[in-house]
C-alpha cells in the first residue's frame, strides 16, 4: 500500500526480457535505507517486488500482464521513474490510499501555466469516467493528486512547484502515456452498490409473483 507521496525519482540503468516479461534495474536518487529483498516500490505508480536491493540500487521483474496495462514497456535506459517505498503503519498518510494496481493508461492532452502552478489535461478512456469527482483524488504515474475538473474522457489537475521539482511531470509531452489509479474507496463503493442494486432486482416477493403469473 502507498500514499501517492513520491519520495524521488530514479534512472532505469538496465532492462532485460524475461519470459515475456521485463526485470528492470532501477537506481533511485534516495538513499533505500534499510532495503528489504522483497519489499514493495511504486515504479511510476506500479507496485513492484525488489528482487535485489542495495542502498540506492534495486531489480524488479515486471509481468506481461503488468507491461499490457502500464507505461513500463515504453522505458528504456536513462529512462526517469517516480518512486515511493510501501506505507508503514507509522508514516502520515498525506496524500491517499494507493493500491499500486493501475486502472488504465492516459495520454497528457495540454499543460498551461497558470501563475506559479501548472494545469495538467489528460484523456482517459471514457468509461473510467465515473471514477472521478471533482476534488477527488487520483494518483497519475503514482502521484496523489486532486481533481480539478472531469468529464467525457478528460480530466484536469493543478501542479504546485514542488511536486513538479520531486516528480516526472516536467519531462511529460503531448501525447506522453501515463499509469493512472483512480480512488479505491470509490470502486468499493461502486461494487457494494452493484450487488445490491442485483439483489434487489431478484428479490422475489409478491409484485414478483404477480408479475410472472404466479398469483
Amino acid at each position: 500500500m502507498f500514499t501517492g507521496i513520491i519520495q524521488g525519482t530514479g534512472t532505469v540503468t538496465g532492462l532485460k526480457p524475461v519470459s515475456n516479461g521485463l526485470k528492470l534495474l532501477i537506481k533511485a536518487s534516495f538513499l533505500l535505507d534499510q532495503p528489504q529483498l522483497g519489499e514493495s516500490i511504486a515504479v511510476n505508480g506500479v507496485c513492484l517486488t525488489a528482487t535485489e536491493i542495495s542502498e540506492s540500487i534495486f531489480s524488479a521483474d515486471v509481468s506481461p500482464e503488468t507491461l499490457s496495462r502500464t507505461n513500463l514497456g515504453e522505458t528504456k535506459p536513462g529512462s526517469i521513474v517516480n518512486l515511493e517505498r510501501a506505507l508503514r503503519l507509522s508514516d502520515r498518510l498525506g496524500g491517499h490510499i494507493v493500491s499500486g494496481h493501475i486502472d488504465c493508461t492516459g495520454k497528457l492532452l495540454e499543460k498551461k501555466p497558470f501563475g506559479q502552478f501548472t494545469v495538467y489535461s489528460y484523456a482517459i478512456p471514457k468509461e473510467f469516467d465515473k471514477y472521478l469527482v471533482e476534488k477527488g483524488s487520483v494518483a497519475i504515474d503514482g502521484i496523489s493528486l486532486t481533481v480539478n475538473s472531469c468529464g467525457n474522457g478528460v480530466f484536469s489537475v493543478s501542479i504546485i512547484p514542488h511536486t513538479a521539482a520531486a516528480t516526472t511531470l516536467p519531462l511529460l509531452h503531448n501525447d506522453s502515456k501515463v499509469n493512472i489509479e483512480f480512488d479505491i474507496i470509490g470502486k468499493y463503493i461502486e461494487r457494494l452498490v452493484s450487488k445490491q442494486e442485483k439483489t434487489a432486482s431478484t428479490r422475489i416477493d409478491s409484485n414478483f409473483l404477480a408479475q410472472h403469473g404466479f398469483i
